[in-house]
């Protein structure tokens, strides 16, 4: 058993919460500007006394509204900086926030109200607001909804005003201690029902405090340093970068539209990003397919590859820091300048990131810092050093944390950043939980310097290329339901998109061939009739209906041949052997993909 443990850089006072930092630079610092605002074509610099300002006028709105210290508020919305502020907002007024992802399935949200008890809601769009009123019926407890372009305030609440805040709104913001409950965040499970994952107003804290003293002091101590946000905030990843920029004071952005990512991050121009691998892989392919377009796509390759062995070598020889230097103008500079021109840095995490395409980027200009978490560690376990950046391997722990690996090969963590537990769910919390050990999940190593590599997945749960957790047990049990298919596997982990393969019931087909006069035709020609596959994608829309966009299935392969006992792709008791399955039939799967 393995085990490397990093000293906390600081340390949390019991009586601290994640509203102090806002509210004491508003007072010391009430001109520096904390947020740019998207206006127009341009940025509007926000203050810290504006934005204070605003984070107070929601939060008297709510109590007001009757939000009482400990009620839930459930945040919907895409990334914007009214996200922020309702978030900062109810933590002022001593409530707890439950992010829902935007793209969220009626099924999903009703859940996670329902579960976290939410009195109130902000939601964003007409298309949230019928969504929300075809389950309220089943929500007795949810008494507001309010639309983020008309967020709450007290009657007399004007943004900006510059007035302090209120008595009572400040004893109730200050009655929040570390110990208490900041946020309840939803995640997906292998059992289907989302586990909401509680964190504590400490959690967040010492995480983003010795992330920025530590791990990555080097990211947010630039001056003028700056990031855009663009991965919903219902994500633990977005979120503790969020705070961490009002605890670092690093101006923050927000950008709600993936299609204006592009414009936005050139009149933008941030020092450092946030992305998942998905991200990175586009940013790639689209200079690819650029440079393949205009006629360049042997130099782009080989600039491409100039990059990589740049990045692999300890020492670089004159031969290829000249070709590097040549291709810094000719190509590394434009894909420089397509993320504004600015960014030195970019923290990936969510899900794995190829050594190439990290290699590349390093190559190119832009150090990506690899981490490792979930949301039941507040985001990061470990992620690499600016300073010592090891491609291939998702770093070292971050301070105060230690990770130790299992008897069985098991990651697990141990630390401030651990969360508290599992909302209403104490069974879960102790199958993860052992002597204050977080059992991960996941498969790792530790070398001799402490930096950790994921080498595989103990539980099922799929991570798409997109950081999105997927639990496949919920889609193929919804999928087996249907009377022409027999079996099926969800997959997806670390690709683009989620795909299925499902296998046809010989006792359901052949009354089914009979009804359409297709008795003659074989399981190979059935896989592509197009009746049949009408049936199938209406099993598959109805499937994907449960789950949101993110999660549903968008290509799946009809296979000619069942799983079976005797094939040795069922177990005794009819389980799929999913890693077998994933073996047996890659072709198939790669070709879902290509």
């Amino acid at each position: 058993m393995r085990e490397f443990s990093v000293p906390a850089q600081v340390t949390i006072a019991d009586s601290a919460n994640l509203t102090e930092t806002l509210f004491s630079r508003a007072a010391g610092e009430p001109d520096r500007t904390v947020v740019r605002r998207k206006d127009g074509a341009g940025w509007r610099d926000v203050s810290a006394r504006a934005f204070a300002d605003d984070v107070a006028r929601v939060a008297e709105g709510l109590v007001a509204a009757g939000v009482e210290p400990g009620d839930r508020v459930a945040l919907m919305s895409r990334t914007r900086y009214e996200w922020s502020v309702a978030d900062y907002a109810i933590w002022t007024a001593g409530a707890v926030t439950v992010p829902i992802y935007e793209t969220s399935s009626a099924s999903q949200i009703g859940w996670i109200i329902g579960d976290s008890g939410a009195k109130a809601m902000f939601i964003e769009s007409d298309e949230h607001e019928k969504t929300v009123a075809s389950v309220r019926g089943d929500l007795p407890e949810l008494a507001h909804v309010w639309r983020m372009d008309d967020l709450p305030s007290a009657p007399s609440g004007e943004s900006g005003s510059g007035e302090p805040v209120s008595p009572s709104l400040e004893e109730r913001r200050a009655s929040r201690t570390s110990g208490d409950l900041a946020t309840v965040i939803y995640t997906s499970g292998t059992t289907g029902r989302p586990k909401g994952c509680e964190i504590t107003h400490g959690n967040l804290l010492a995480t983003s405090r010795n992330v920025i003293e530590g791990a990555l002091s080097e990211v947010f101590a630039l001056t003028d340093g700056s990031t855009l946000l663009f991965l919903p905030l219902a994500h633990v990843f977005a979120r503790l970068i969020e705070v961490g920029c009002v605890e670092a004071g690093v101006i923050l952005g927000h950008t709600p539209d993936l299609s204006d990512l592009v414009e936005d991050l050139g009149s933008y121009r941030p020092t450092f990003l946030l992305a998942v691998p998905r991200v990175f892989e586009k940013v790639y392919n689209g200079a690819e397919q650029k440079a393949a377009a205009d006629g360049k796509g042997r130099i782009f390759h080989i600039a491409a590859d100039t990059a990589i062995a740049y990045s692999r070598a300890d020492s670089p020889g004159l031969g290829l820091r000249l070709k590097q230097a040549v291709f810094d103008r000719l190509v590394y500079a434009k894909l420089r300048a397509a993320v504004g021109g600015r960014v030195t840095h970019a923290v990936s995490g969510g899900a794995a990131l190829g050594e190439r395409l990290g290699h590349f980027f390093n190559g190119v200009g832009i150090s990506i810092l690899e981490g490792y978490g979930l949301t039941e560690t507040t985001a990061p376990i470990a992620v690499n050093l600016p300073s010592d950046n090891r491609i291939g391997t998702v770093g070292k722990p971050i301070p105060g944390t230690s990770v130790r690996i299992g008897d069985d090969g098991e990651v697990l963590a141990k630390g401030p950043n651990i969360f508290a537990g599992y909302w209403h769910n104490d069974e879960a919390t102790k199958e993860v939980m052992d002597g204050g050990w977080f059992h991960t999940g996941d498969i790792g190593e530790l070398d001799g310097d402490g930096y950790l590599k994921i080498t595989g997945r103990k539980k099922e749960l799929i991570v798409t290329a997109g950081g999105k957790n997927v639990a496949p047990g919920p889609l193929e049990d919804r999928l087996r339901a249907h009377p022409l298919i027999s079996q099926c596997l969800v997959i997806g982990d670390g690709r683009k998109f989620i795909g299925c393969l499902i296998t046809l019931d010989p006792e359901a087909v052949e009354p089914w061939q009979e009804q359409h006069g297709k008795s003659s035709l074989s399981m190979a020609e059935l896989a592509e009739d197009p009746d049949l596959v009408k049936e199938i994608d209406a099993a598959v829309a109805e499937t994907n209906a449960s789950v949101s966009r993110a999660e549903a299935i968008k290509k799946y392969r009809i296979l000619v041949a069942d799983f079976t006992e005797e094939s040795g792709h069922l177990t005794p008791t009819l389980k799929v052997k999913r890693n077998l399955v994933l073996k047996d039939f890659a072709v198939e799967i790669d070709a879902l993909y290509s």
